[in-house]
């Protein structure tokens, strides 16, 4: 194992303390573990808090989205792995402010187990939440079978639009339904070229040969839908465009926004490579772009590969995709 690093134990601890740290303005560690992070300064009395939390690895996601309209507060585990209830309550207790607090995570076991024991634990402060779960990822479940699918980078447009409506005055019933609308109009699927490395494992999570790719693998190394040789850029961004465009109906006069991702070591030059098919693809179907996203917004340590996430808009949504945010990864003006 090549890391930049000391302990690998204080891996997590020691990042939260430099992000913290790097952007006071925008960030600080809250809570009896120090395993949560909330707005540098809170929201206003009166509004509706929202929260995430999930393992650490995945930078931006999900500590780095804490910020001006869009996350109040995240709980964070170690590399891969699950903060505890605990940890999950600190966080929403940071973001409340009177109004209720909203839970915006992925579609994880353990994640989903936690954060309703911290729902069950900030009840007795008398704190009121709603959850909306993120399963975007085409590839882990067919359609039929849409609950059972793993939250990955659409977890981004859903932070940013919930972010926006709060920050915007909505209740807590309405923030919670318009991040629900946004989680059930967002698609992604995601392709492998290598492996990462957690840290206090010391080793890849898995094995792919030097020439090898797979189709539809997790952020965490889950299983994809196929392995075989690595194909060109091009058939790569059409199989994936397949997939997403055979998931959500989007045609003529459609607004969507489009996310290409790196999943950690693929740069933005392949990934503009990769954009080329994408951009094409929907305007072959009528439909236009609106903010289309490009970069490392949800990786996976550094796993080369990449993901692409589509949201298809209304007006309703569009106008909440485009208010004014800010964290230390992500302005909008």
């Amino acid at each position: 194992m090549k890391k930049i690093l000391n302990n690998p134990e204080a891996y997590v601890d020691e990042m939260l303390e430099g992000l913290t740290a790097a952007h006071p303005d925008v960030y600080r560690i809250v809570g009896e573990d120090r395993r949560a992070v909330a707005r540098g300064t809170p929201g206003p009395e009166g509004k509706v808090g929202i929260v995430s939390g999930g393992g650490s690895g995945h930078l931006p996601v999900f500590t780095g989205y804490v910020g001006t309209g869009l996350l109040d507060a995240c709980a964070i585990g170690d590399v891969f792995a699950s903060p505890t209830a605990d940890q999950m309550a600190d966080s929403i207790r940071a973001a409340d402010r009177g109004a209720g607090v909203l839970r915006l995570y992925g579609n994880y076991g353990g994640d989903v187990m936690n954060f309703d024991m911290a729902g069950d634990i900030v009840e007795m402060d008398e704190i009121e939440t709603t959850t909306v779960l993120l399963a975007d990822d085409v590839a882990s479940a067919p359609p039929a079978e849409a609950e059972k699918r793993r939250g990955v980078a659409g977890m981004v447009y859903a932070f940013k639009i919930a972010g926006a409506a709060a920050e915007a005055g909505l209740d807590l019933s309405e923030v919670t339904r318009v991040a629900q609308k946004t989680a059930d109009a967002v698609r992604s699927v995601g392709a492998a070229l290598s492996s990462c490395t957690v840290p206090q494992a010391g080793k890849p999570t898995f094995e792919i040969g030097v020439d090898e790719m797979e189709m539809g693998m997790g952020i965490h190394g889950e299983p994809g839908v196929w392995r075989d040789k690595l194909r060109p850029a091009d058939a790569i961004a059409e199989e994936m465009m397949d997939r997403l465009l055979s998931d959500v109906e989007i045609g003529k006069g459609d607004r969507v926004s489009i996310l290409v991702n790196s999943l950690g070591a693929t740069p933005h030059e392949e990934l503009y490579i990769l954009y080329r098919i994408v951009s094409k693809r929907l305007s072959d179907v009528g439909a236009e772009i609106v903010m289309p996203l490009v970069g490392r917004y949800a990786t996976s340590m550094e796993m080369t590969g990449v993901s692409f996430t589509l949201l298809k808009l209304d007006a309703e949504l569009e106008g909440y995709l485009t208010a004014p945010c800010h964290c230390a990864f992500w302005t909008v003006s």
